[in-house]
């Protein structure tokens, strides 16, 4: 058992370094909006709590793309290999390019989302922004799935720290306009972040193409033909595990909506609190994604004994985790949001979401921890299914309901969380005892 939590630990770890630059960087761009006006980062709550359903859709699309890989690197398939990240690539960026055509049509709605009228010459020009980069959140990430799954966890959070890096410097230059450019504020949070997207999928290429351990791969890649048949495979390995991510997200963004119904104090500290749970979310995640790498390599042995032992495993670690990230949030909760803003209304405000964003924090790390578990075994049919359910047929009405017609206003919001992320961690257990007893 002690080797696996070994494994687990140093498969991980790079993945929560690049997920520690991630939330530093979230941190960062927040503290830098926050700064600069409450409408700002109101705005800027709207928009990327909206655009991490598309963003999230395109991420989870190339997750079907691990347990491919990892099942391949297990018999040393490496031509095979090589095809698959190719026609992933194609696939995931028409995909990509579908989504952002969805987003456009949200753009034009931006009006009659009843989110305050004085919020909206911020919100439009930063939402197209965002707009622009889904196709490399896309790509970017065929080419992260793949480097996972043959057990190369470190260049994608190499290159993930050097954009976040690039990220925040475009921040201080375009937000306020130091260094000779113009202030932009948001608009210019908005830039920074876009470039740093387009710099990502072309560095992880570029290592893809020109490291010398990645040439074995070279030749499948170069040969591979993407036919309806190879697309169809993809699409049906790869569209449950979007739409999970898009049904989870959306619950948080419908949130996010009816946080901007109550008003823009509001939903300024309802983006407070949804930064400081990423957190969580960030650090749950890079040690789902080794878990699944690993059950995805027990799956290519076919052993189902493995399997179940990877996901214990990983849970008893990501339990550790959320045990100490929840720590973090009752005895520094208070200093971190203190960085975000100076408005007292605001922090008054986010101080009362900090037990309910404690409550959820167990539900968060059981659902992340078996639905990669799940997503290894390649077994992931039924997760759209799970998400849909938990997420939107459950989750959603929970959150009006408890803010609205039961009065709890922000704290109800944040308190429906923990329905959503337990009915979906339950599920996705059981849903993967089941698939890993099959064989």
């Amino acid at each position: 058992m002690r080797n696996r939590y070994m494994r687990i630990v140093r498969l991980g770890w790079p993945i929560l370094v690049g997920q520690l630059g991630m939330i530093l960087t979230g941190f960062a761009d927040n503290i830098m909006v926050g700064r600069y006006s409450t409408e700002a980062l109101a705005s800027a709550s709207f928009v990327n709590n909206v655009f991490n359903i598309a963003i999230l859709a395109c991420i989870g699309f190339t997750y079907g793309v691990t347990p491919v890989i990892g099942a391949m690197f297990a018999r040393g398939r490496y031509d095979d290999i090589g095809a698959e990240v190719r026609a992933s690539a194609v696939v995931n960026l028409l995909y990509s390019l579908l989504i952002t055509a969805a987003m456009y049509g949200v753009y034009i709605a931006l009006p009659h989302l009843g989110q305050p009228v004085q919020l909206l010459p911020l919100i439009k020009p930063y939402f197209l922004t965002h707009l622009a980069g889904v196709w490399a959140v896309g790509l970017f990430n065929v080419y992260s799935q793949w480097s996972y799954g043959v057990n190369d966890t470190k260049t994608p959070t190499v290159i993930a720290l050097a954009a976040n890096a690039l990220n925040v410097a475009g921040n201080y230059a375009l937000i306020y306009g130091n260094w000779g450019m113009p202030e932009l504020g948001l608009t210019g949070a908005g830039l920074s972040t876009l470039l740093a997207r387009v710099v990502c999928p072309a560095a992880m290429f570029a290592v893809f193409r020109f490291a010398r351990r990645n040439r074995v791969y070279h030749p499948g890649y170069r040969s591979a033909r993407l036919t309806a048949r190879k697309a169809l495979r993809i699409v049906r390995g790869s569209l449950p595990l979007s739409l999970q991510m898009a049904f989870e997200t959306g619950a948080f963004s419908g949130a996010a909506i009816i946080a901007g119904w109550l008003g823009a104090i509001q939903l300024a500290a309802f983006q407070i609190i949804i930064v400081v749970g990423m957190l969580g979310f960030c650090i749950y995640y890079s040690i789902g994604s080794a878990t699944s790498v690993l059950v995805a390599h027990a799956a290519g042995r076919g052993s189902g004994r493995e399997m179940r032992r990877m996901a214990w495993a990983g849970y008893h670690v990501m339990l550790a985790v959320m045990c100490v990230s929840s720590l973090v949030f009752v005895f520094f909760g208070r200093d971190l949001m203190g960085a975000f803003t100076d408005d007292r209304a605001v922090l008054t405000m986010a101080y009362t979401l900090i037990f309910p964003l404690v409550l959820y924090q167990l539900g968060d790390a059981t659902q992340i921890s078996f639905a990669n578990s799940l997503r290894g075994t390649g077994h992931v049919g039924p997760m759209f299914l799970i998400a849909l359910v938990s997420y939107i047929l459950v989750g959603l009405p929970s959150t009006y309901l408890i803010a609205i017609p039961l009065g709890l206003g922000l704290r109800g919001i944040v308190f429906s969380f923990s329905v959503s992320l337990f009915l979906a961690g339950a599920l996705f257990l059981l849903t993967f005892l089941r698939a890993t007893h099959r064989k």
